[in-house]
């Protein structure tokens, strides 16, 4: 008998386990049983090829007429094409560069086919379908009872491994495993009306019914959510558990003479949140909270706020931000804000100030070590800096609070880093600009407070997005350039931004979701599609900046920026472009976060539909943050009736942030949801959706909360504690591989 972990070699043999590990990571049993069905096909009463609709899922019993081998004209590969009859019509079966199929499937040769029906050129096909060909002689009852009289699973497959063949995979392993004890308490599993585990992973691979494959894979699922909540609950206790120093402002210290200086006032919404921060700061236990709130609703003042409380208390304040671009601009507008209480001990600078250090990987040796040792006296108060702030070089001398801004471009792990720096469990304050519905917050940052700014300051100004169609409306984007010189001759300044740097790098298009050799062979197929009449190419901030410099934007002073110039030379830009020396800025989106430039008033994002809906929020949240309404232009080249156009006519249609970020998770994959924000258990997650699956999280954390308060130690609850403590395992053990 086998366990969940037993290695599968033991199960399978070497060679189908070794093709498994090879193309899905599959080493154990247990992998193999979490690899789930996709969707589930009837395989009952044989249908007719004549009566075969587009688009079903279908087992047909036929008989190969003919197979052929054919080149594809102008492409590497062949096509294997077979003509299969059930004695009244024919169907044909299509195979992509598997030539070694003509063998298999010969003339009068018998057997059952399942796929989807598609049409091409008019015809009904299977593409890839699978099939099991019966041999002379067999029983031919049999064979077709233990395919068809029954539902099927569909698995995730590839061209070694079909479908039906994993199937096969995961009944041996069933038969193989040894009955198991849930881990899951009885009473959980009969106020929610659950199988117990050992039914629920028979029936999710091999059900009896549609409802019982629908309460397994709840079931299931559920198992997903649960473990992820106890152990975000178990790290929150443990977080809260330890002790730290109290770091409450003083009566008449720095934070009160920013606060006397500062130019306007705080909304109802700042003071609410920094009542919640204020408090956690004044514990002896360490803050550990998540700030989220739209473009511009005014984080960066309430963080500075909680740095400036620290220093306050005699400690330090570190804020660490994704890229150079960020950091400088935060490293600016502390001194802007500060002014003389930024010169602290320095020659003019304020008896209650103190110093702020900008530590970036850009910066010389020399200059770093100068940093690093300011950092480790004391002598500085506040750093800013890039992820440089987690180098070996790097110690302080009283780390009282970390901030993370832009929180899902870091995981645990950098958290984790840098707290290690402290001497003392320092508190913990993480931002995001990116709106998170509460079922994803609750998923990825569950072991954090929340505090949420919904409104925006004073003096913000509002920004109408528009879709501008160069496909179908190419004079549109004339015009576009025609405004953009409008808003310039009226004292105002303007972004364009495009998805690439220059049109010959395919690098910067992984952030699309493809790798260099997926996306060679998406455009590949692109480029030989016969119904695509005209390539467009991407734009590119090294095409756009000479055309638009000489063409529609001649006599404007244009000034461009990519992430692959040298970080003084990135600086000079954009301090020319915050003075107002530069009237257009032509770059990639490394203006995403952080960059503020009152008088910016309008933006065009070139090839919009290549960004995602978040992004695209993030960018237009750049103008508009003067007195002038901001305008924001998306310029596509995809079709009126396309799902691209859809998510951009969204975009356009609202600025709430929260509800965009809904319609963005949706379209995303899990992955890409959760980051790396929990490395270790993303990967133990095959079912949940944090969005589709609301309810269940929320069930879920219910019952992880219930269950930890009985029980803190989970002493009672073993099987369910080990469970656990494998996510912690795997969490940290991603953790040192990053180190």
């Amino acid at each position: 008998m086998a366990s969940l972990d037993s290695r599968l070699i033991s199960v399978l043999g070497d060679k189908t386990a070794k093709v498994l590990a090879e193309h899905f990571e599959i080493t154990t049993v247990g992998d193999l049983l979490r690899h789930y069905p996709r969707r589930y096909v009837v395989r009952g009463e044989l249908t007719d090829i004549e009566a075969l609709n587009e688009g079903e899922e279908v087992t047909i019993f036929a008989k190969v007429e003919s197979t052929k081998v054919r080149r594809i004209p102008g492409r590497k590969g062949v096509i294997v094409e077979t003509i299969v009859t059930d004695g009244r019509a024919k169907l044909i079966l299509t195979f992509f560069n598997q030539a070694w199929r003509e063998k298999d499937l010969r003339e009068g040769r018998q057997g059952l086919f399942a796929g989807k029906v598609g049409l091409f050129k008019g015809k009904r096909q299977l593409a890839h379908p699978d099939y099991l060909l019966i041999p002379e002689g067999d029983n031919l009852d049999a064979a077709i009872g233990d395919f068809a009289g029954r539902y099927l699973p569909v698995y995730p497959a590839t061209s070694k491994l079909p479908s039906w063949k994993i199937a096969q995979c995961v009944r041996l392993a069933l038969n193989a495993l040894e009955e198991m004890k849930d881990y899951v308490p009885q009473d959980v599993l009969e106020e929610l009306n659950f199988p117990d585990f050992m039914t629920a992973l028979r029936e999710v691979h091999e059900p009896t019914s549609a409802e019982s494959a629908e309460r397994a894979r709840a079931r299931l699922t559920f198992d997903e959510a649960l473990l992820m909540q106890l152990f975000l609950v178990l790290r929150r206790l443990e977080v809260r558990a330890a002790t730290t120093k109290k770091r409450a402002p003083i009566t008449d210290g720095l934070l009160a003479a920013f606060d006397h200086r500062m130019p306007f006032e705080l909304t109802a919404g700042q003071k609410e949140v920094w009542r919640e921060i204020s408090a956690d700061l004044a514990s002896p236990h360490p803050m550990y909270r998540l700030l989220q709130g739209d473009v511009g609703s005014g984080k960066t003042i309430i963080a500075l706020r909680a740095m400036l409380s620290v220093v306050d208390s005699g400690g330090q304040a570190a804020l660490l931000a994704p890229t150079e671009v960020l950091a400088q601009q935060h490293y600016r507008n502390f001194h802007a804000l500060l002014g003389d209480l930024a010169e602290g001990g320095m020659l003019g600078g304020n008896v209650r100030g103190t110093q702020i250090a900008l530590l970036t990987g850009s910066l010389s040796a020399a200059e770093k070590k100068e940093v690093h040792g300011a950092i480790s006296s004391g002598a500085v108060g506040l750093v800013v800096g890039t992820h440089a702030l987690l180098s070996e070089g790097v110690s302080f001398n009283d780390l009282g609070l970390i901030v993370v801004d832009e929180q899902h471009r870091f995981g645990v792990e950098q958290r984790d880093a840098l707290r290690e720096k402290a001497a003392q469990p320092p508190h913990v304050l993480v931002m995001t600009a990116t709106p998170i519905p509460r079922t994803v917050a609750m998923t990825i940052f569950g072991d954090l407070d929340v505090s949420v700014l919904r409104e925006l300051p004073l003096g913000r100004s509002p920004i109408t997005t528009h879709v501008v169609s160069a496909l179908s409306k190419p004079q549109h984007l004339d015009r576009a350039w025609q405004r953009a010189t409008e808003e310039v001759k009226n004292g105002h300044q303007v972004y364009i931004v495009a998805p690439r740097i220059s049109p010959s790098d395919d690098s910067d298009l992984q952030r699309f979701g493809l790798t260099p050799e997926e996306f060679k062979l998406a455009r590949a197929l692109s480029d030989n599609d016969d119904d695509v009449q005209e390539k467009v190419p991407m734009a590119s901030v090294e095409d756009l900046f000479p055309q638009l410099l000489k063409g529609a934007l001649s006599g404007v002073r244009v000034g461009k920026l990519h992430g692959r110039m040298h970080a003084e030379e990135k600086e000079s830009v954009m301090q020319a472009f915050s003075k107002g020396d530069i009237d257009v800025l032509i770059s990639t989106t490394v203006i995403e976060v952080g960059v503020d430039v009152p008088n910016a008033s309008m933006m065009i994002i070139m090839d919009a539909d290549r960004f995602g809906v978040s992004q695209l929020h993030q960018l237009r949240g750049r103008v508009g943050r003067g007195t002038t309404p901001g305008l924001c232009l998306l310029v596509t080249n995809a079709s009126d009736e396309s799902p691209a156009m859809e998510r951009l006519s969204a975009v356009a249609a609202t600025t709430d942030g929260f509800e965009l970020s809904r319609l963005d998770l949706e379209q995303r994959r899990e992955g890409d949801v959760l980051g790396s924000a929990q490395s270790g258990v993303r990967s133990h997650l095959r079912l949940l959706r944090v969005i589709r699956d609301e309810d269940l999280i929320s069930q879920a954390r219910e019952v992880a909360e219930r269950l930890v308060a009985r029980d803190p130690l989970l002493d009672s609850m073993p099987q369910l504690k080990i469970e656990v403590d494998k996510l912690r395992q795997e969490e940290r053990a991603a953790y040192l591989e990053k180190r």
